[in-house]
């Protein structure tokens, strides 16, 4: 009998994965219809929308950042605002603010919430806001509440902020300070489209209507998707592996490489293992796997740890990326 329990079991396991897949298959064809390429851009918002974390989009403007997180919002049927970070910018205008009402000769405070009161919260570069204005976000991201004055309140689940950033344009920027950094999931690098896909985007874009994305899925299975992550069960040696990745990335490891010992002076935290662990957790299911795998965690280790890394002046003298030294940690391991 415990057999057959057993057999119940797996095949329900079977069938709620292949039900992922699927609608993982969906999703990806909406988002295929408003954005051309970038597959490898997409999978990994993907990985941070089902692993239920935030995503920090780098790359030059007119790629197809924001366009790609208002297609994710409209394929999800989620509650969505866009917030245009600039040095003006006041943390109040973020979280919200309380209010002075006057009624019947009578004052009482009335808490108008602000835009990060949503399901996805598209934060449009933010590196142009203030480091004051970029620290409203910190207790969202990272205990999805928000306090003002004496009162805390809680964010509706779920809730994930996709951020976008210019790596090139330097006046009025602000960079983002480290702990900033380390709420992020994934840093992922946007990279311009090549011939074949540009000339698809001049196609997609100038004839005819401009394609929108339809829903998929909506709030209450989402969350179902990404309980499904958090219950993938991992290997005590894949844990252990992804741990051994982290600590060979700081410059006081015991196995870290010598471009480590070089140029790193503060390696990731324990975020960064977290990241690849729940990352990599997605990426089985993607490929149908109810359980992880020591590849899993290599594909998503770079961008889970791009950011999370702080390089020495002879690193940047030398023209050394954070990204050559993970890959130095990964082919060590």
């Amino acid at each position: 009998m415990n057999q057959d329990k057993t057999d119940l079991d797996q095949k329900a396991v079977e069938a709620l994965v292949d039900r992922f897949r699927n609608d993982v298959e969906r999703l990806r064809l909406e988002l295929g219809k408003v954005l051309v390429g970038q597959e490898q851009v997409i999978q990994s918002v993907l990985i941070c929308l089902f692993a239920g974390g935030h995503a920090l989009l780098e790359g030059l403007p007119g790629l197809g950042k924001t366009t790609l997180i208002r297609a994710l919002a409209d394929s999800l049927d989620l509650k969505f605002n866009r917030l245009q970070f600039t040095p003006d910018l006041m943390p109040a205008d973020v979280t919200g603010s309380n209010l002075i009402i006057e009624e019947q000769g009578k004052k009482r405070f009335d808490f108008r919430p602000g835009p990060v009161f949503t399901n996805i919260l598209l934060a449009d570069e933010i590196n142009r806001a203030t480091p004051k204005t970029q620290s409203a976000l910190l207790e969202a991201m990272q205990e999805g509440s928000v306090s003002v004055g004496l009162e805390t309140m809680v964010l509706e689940k779920p809730f994930l902020v996709l951020a976008t950033q210019n790596p090139i344009d330097l006046e009025g920027t602000y960079p983002l300070p480290e702990a900033q950094l380390d709420r992020f999931f994934f840093k992922v690098l946007v990279k311009p489209p090549g011939k074949a896909e540009l000339n698809d985007i001049l196609v997609r874009t100038t004839s005819g209507d401009v394609p929108r994305a339809s829903k998929v899925m909506g709030k209450d299975v989402l969350i179902s998707y990404m309980e499904l992550v958090r219950q993938v069960p991992s290997a005590s040696k894949v844990t252990a592996y992804a741990a051994k990745l982290v600590s060979a990335s700081r410059p006081d490891g015991d196995d870290s490489p010598k471009s480590v010992r070089n140029y790193v002076r503060f390696g990731p935290s324990p975020r960064g293992a977290q990241s690849m662990l729940l990352g990599a957790k997605v990426v089985a299911l993607f490929d149908g796997r109810f359980s992880v795998e020591k590849k899993d965690i290599r594909k998503v280790a770079v961008s889970a740890l791009r950011h999370r890394m702080v390089l020495n002046f002879e690193a940047d003298s030398m023209g050394v990326t954070t990204d050559q030294i993970i890959q130095d940690v990964l082919e060590r391991f």
